[in-house]
């Protein structure tokens, strides 16, 4: 079968796509059992191969960019390991957080199963994360025995530096766990959406990238709308004028 990602921006040396949710995005040791991967499916859309940049989690939908050639790919790459991408994600989390903060917690490294070396322990890394609150909902809905309601917020994310899983783990640190992470999350809230919105998704999108283009060196800045299963939940919690003001970076 012969999957058609939309293409967010397209030139000689990078193309971005938007990513849906569930799809990974190279073969990877974490899910032996999936057959799909944005890497083949863009380079077969396309018919030319593709270089990866950057990752984003299985569940997270959003800009993924790629080089079309090792040299862009690569010159690109450093941009992120140095921290000088800017990166805009939005994500539904449980509770109210504050109207902004920053989150600024230390990260283990995590290694997939194939690196993993038993006899070293890796320093915890420093992460960055900047956030807003753009729009809060309570449910009539009783989740927690402590609470006759259940509330959700939604949040502009800044991830400043690029540790694994940064924003999933982070929001989990803070008391606010993005809904649909089986991993860092809240099950009863997880199931809560599923039940109330038909989502069964991780509620992570990144929106927005802003870099330096590989060869010019002009400013580069990439734009994706939410998915389709994302914004129907947001308006389903009436969050749809939120979008509509959103700031940027």
């Amino acid at each position: 079968m012969h999957y058609t990602h939309p293409v967010l921006y397209r030139d000689a040396s990078l193309i971005a796509i938007h990513k849906p949710s569930g799809l990974l995005v190279h073969r990877s040791e974490i899910d032996r059992r999936e057959t799909r991967f944005a890497l083949q499916e863009v380079r077969d859309q396309i018919g030319q191969r593709v270089h990866a940049i950057h990752r984003l989690d299985k569940g997270t939908s959003g800009i993924l960019l790629f080089g079309l050639d090792a040299d862009s790919a690569r010159a690109v790459s450093r941009q992120f390991e140095a921290g000088t991408v800017d990166k805009r994600y939005l994500a539904v989390v449980r509770g109210w957080p504050q109207d902004a903060g920053e989150i600024d917690h230390p990260l283990s490294r995590q290694y997939d199963d194939y690196e993993r070396q038993p006899d070293v322990i890796a320093p915890a890394q420093d992460a960055l994360t900047r956030y807003r609150c753009l729009a809060r909902v309570a449910l009539p809905h009783q989740v927690d025995a402590r609470y006759p309601e259940s509330r959700y917020a939604l949040l502009a994310l800044d991830p400043v530096t690029g540790r694994k899983h940064q924003l999933r783990r982070h929001l989990k640190h803070i008391a606010h766990p993005i809904i649909g992470d089986a991993t860092y999350g809240k099950g009863q809230h997880n199931r809560l959406f599923t039940q109330l919105f038909g989502s069964q998704r991780l509620l992570l999108a990144c929106t927005q990238l802003t870099l330096r283009h590989p060869h010019s060196g002009a400013p580069l800045h990439i734009t994706a709308p939410l998915a389709e299963d994302f914004v129907a939940v947001v308006n389903a919690l009436g969050w749809s004028a939120s979008l509509a003001t959103l700031p940027e970076n």
